[in-house]
């Protein structure tokens, strides 16, 4: 057992040192918006047009939308979270640290469908519709191959470059044929596509648009953008929040429900605070584990030092983001290790004065310590559960970071309080300062 424990911990501290290393794939040790800085933004989901027996599948893959949109952004570590209260959906998104939040509310709260149209006879823009595979469809840019790419003229202007798949291409052979020579409206979400001098983008076709077409106008940003959203798929449910007016729900799109940003200069000090309170706390835990139970306390101290890096090891390895709450929790956690240690030795200290040996003072404080350790901890977890499951319903992602790391953190000391803490103690017990009443803070 003691080689194992030796393995396990080598292995932590490998994978933990230095704490920004990537180790198996993983990025250094994940930290949430209130300790790296970094935007919260929660939507709703307007799902008024969806079968309830649908929507949950329909969140599913907004979700996946969402994130491979963030992705394309280059934020690292996003936390994208569904949630669900009483029929009502919406989506959490953490964007830790992001400097332009505003480019990212567009980009994420945009449905992403390029619609052309075309002018009808009083001169108003109307769907540019044509016949494929015997349907009447509207040319948009569901028909779009998701290779959409930006490039430049020989003068230096960014040109939305796309491809059509055979649906489109059908479509597009047929208007653009019938309108050689007029106008074709672009509209993004119902909303002129507006080019970099701010006036809507309406080309005169040249010619027959088969395979592949171009869009002049935008500036380099914006095109970019576009490309994103074109190619990382289309919002299946417009997101935004709804809003009481005048006794009826209204729905306001691309609008977050709830957005906080958070400076990462204010993340920096609460690291700083933080620590500086866990190194006090521990200190003094340390201190008195020591002085109170003398050698049982010394090695109480060893096995938390062990607890604190197998833990950091598996913040680090399983990509667990870290909250200032988490912290709280991380360092709750380690009073409650000593807690299971403190009944573990005071059980000890009972049998030494009933006039056992300290080999079998030791085993039977761990035998009759077991079940009050268990209980008290599994009280712990069922807390643990209550907390995630509200902080998930209620939308408090820190309240959940709090419930996981403690959760975490309960289990792991069980382990380090029974089985590490025992094996070092059964380790020195041969010898002769360990045979001593008063190494255990019994009096002779």
């Amino acid at each position: 057992m003691l080689i194992f424990i030796l393995a396990l911990f080598g292995f932590a501290l490998w994978s933990v040192v230095p704490l920004d290393r990537d180790v198996f794939g993983r990025h250094g040790l994940m930290l949430g918006l209130d300790l790296k800085g970094g935007s919260y933004l929660v939507y709703q989901a307007d799902l008024s047009d969806i079968d309830p027996g649908d929507r949950d599948q329909v969140m599913d893959g907004l979700k996946g939308v969402i994130e491979r949109r963030v992705n394309a952004l280059g934020i690292t570590e996003p936390i994208i979270e569904i949630q669900k209260q009483e029929g009502e959906y919406a989506v959490a998104i953490q964007l830790p640290g992001i400097s332009d939040v505003e480019r990212a509310k567009e980009l994420i709260g945009r449905v992403g469908i390029l619609e052309f149209r075309e002018q009808n006879a009083e001169g108003e823009w109307v769907p540019a519709t044509g016949t494929a595979d015997g349907e009447e469809l509207t040319l948009t840019s569901r028909y779009f191959k998701e290779n959409t790419h930006v490039d430049l003229d020989q003068l230096g202007r960014p040109l939305l470059i796309f491809e059509w798949d055979e649906t489109g291409r059908q479509l597009s052979e047929q208007i653009t044929g019938r309108l050689i020579g007029k106008p074709l409206g672009i509209f993004l979400d119902d909303e002129p596509l507006r080019g970099a001098d701010g006036h809507p983008i309406t080309p005169i076709v040249q010619g027959v648009i088969t395979d592949r077409g171009q869009i002049e106008g935008l500036s380099l940003t914006d095109a970019q953008d576009l490309s994103t959203t074109l190619n990382y798929g289309r919002l299946p449910a417009q997101l935004g929040h709804w809003e009481e007016e005048d006794g009826s729900a209204v729905f306001i799109p691309e609008v977050p429900l709830y957005e906080r940003t958070v400076d990462a200069t204010l993340g920096a000090d609460s690291i700083k605070k933080s620590l500086l309170a866990a190194g006090i706390g521990v200190a003094l835990l340390l201190l008195f584990m020591i002085l109170y139970y003398r050698l049982p306390g010394l090695i109480a101290c060893l096995s938390l030092g062990i607890y604190g890096t197998l833990l950091l090891s598996i913040f680090k390895l399983f990509a667990i983001t870290l909250t200032l709450p988490g912290v709280a929790a991380f360092i709750l956690s380690l009073g409650m290790a000593v807690d299971a240690n403190v009944l573990i030795f005071e059980r000890m200290k009972e049998e030494l004065r009933a006039g056992r040996t300290p080999g079998a003072a030791v085993e039977a404080g761990f035998n009759r310590a077991w079940t009050a350790i268990r209980d008290s901890n599994i009280t712990t977890f069922i807390a643990c559960a209550v907390l995630f499951w509200f902080g998930g319903a209620l939308g408090a992602l820190m309240v959940r970071g709090f419930a996981i790391t403690l959760f975490i953190g309960v289990a792991l000391s069980m382990f380090t309080a029974i089985v590490v803490t025992r094996t070092f103690l059964r380790l020195i017990l041969g010898r002769r300062l360990a045979l001593r009443p008063s190494a255990y803070g019994v009096s002779q």
